[in-house]
């Protein structure tokens, strides 16, 4: 995304684990938690150049979250509980330079599932499940994963990971993009 928006950067390996991040699910907002992991990953990598973390978390209407599907059998589950229901995807982005965050934000996007049966499911996963193993929710908007829907409200962009109009605002305030 940021390719295509025409924004330089260069990738850097940011030594921070999930796991290893002892946030817990019931300790903070779905919100909060893409927040908490993107700024690990940003801080986790800082040094005196801006860096961007970014993550997202889902959270179906109940309230409860979700977590990348650990296999095949859990992306189905995972699919089946929120077909015919409406769930929110939570996008956060952090920079981070010399060592702290600078800059945060996060985006939520409303996504409906249309009802989904087994049979569907099944093929859908057949013909996904690689690609989509390590998405939280098991589904990629940008791929035939958009016929799980009925209904989108809310940033394509954050759909698929970054809040990237509040990020090219941020970018173009600070100077590192021309206004």
């Amino acid at each position: 995304m940021l390719e295509a928006a025409g924004v330089p950067f260069e990738v850097v390996d940011a030594p921070y684990y999930e796991e290893q991040a002892k946030l817990r699910f019931g300790e903070l907002s779905p919100p909060e938690l893409a927040l908490a992991l993107a700024e690990g990953k940003a801080l986790s990598a800082s040094g005196d150049g801006l860096v961007l973390g970014s993550d997202q978390t889902l959270e179906r209407d109940d309230g409860t979250m979700l977590s990348k599907p650990a296999s095949r059998g859990d992306a189905f589950r995972q699919l089946k509980s929120l077909s015919g229901r409406a769930h929110q995807l939570h996008s956060a982005a952090v920079i981070a330079e010399s060592g702290g965050a600078i800059w945060r934000h996060v985006e939520s996007v409303s996504l409906t599932m249309r009802p989904l049966s087994d049979d569907f499911l099944g093929s859908y996963l057949d013909a996904e499940y690689e690609a989509i193993r390590w998405s939280v929710g098991g589904y990629r908007i940008e791929g035939p994963g958009v016929q799980l829907f009925d209904r989108i409200e809310g940033s394509h962009f954050a759909i698929l990971g970054l809040p990237l109009l509040p990020l090219l605002g941020y970018l173009r305030a600070r100077g590192v993009l021309p206004s």
